[in-house]
């Protein structure tokens, strides 16, 4: 099987291990938010076993932000990567966060995924 093209992030040098492109597209994933007004609260906290990519706030609204990367068409839909069994996941790290944080219980809560393809950006939420 033919070895994938490097990732570039922002004209740096190219990225081409799986945590390399993943922390490259959580940079990504961190500037669209900011850039949308939403605040980063947290990005790569372990809560209940999982890791949350991004919890960000705009408002009222509270995110917990699942990040999936995916260099080319040839390797699959980055969506695809979240079945029903990581929805599970991230519900219960949400849920636990949120007894952690009990002013954020007042917050519209949403869990969302935004699939980094390099031809633009998807964001779908509550996507079980």
């Amino acid at each position: 099987m033919p070895r994938a093209p490097p990732l570039v992030c922002r004209g740096v040098l190219p990225v081409t291990t799986t945590t390399e492109i993943g922390r490259a597209g959580e940079g990504r994933a961190r500037r669209y938010y900011e850039a949308h007004g939403y605040e980063v609260v947290a990005a790569n906290v372990r809560v209940a076993r999982v890791e949350l990519d991004l919890v960000v706030r705009r408002g009222n609204e509270l995110l917990f932000v699942e990040v999936k990367v995916k260099r080319g068409d040839e390797y699959g839909d980055p969506l695809e990567m979240v079945d029903e069994r990581k929805l599970r996941r991230l519900r219960r790290a949400a849920e636990t966060w949120l007894a952690a944080h009990p002013a954020d219980r007042a917050l519209d809560v949403a869990i969302e995924v935004i699939a980094l393809r390099p031809n633009g950006i998807e964001r779908v939420r509550d996507i079980g």
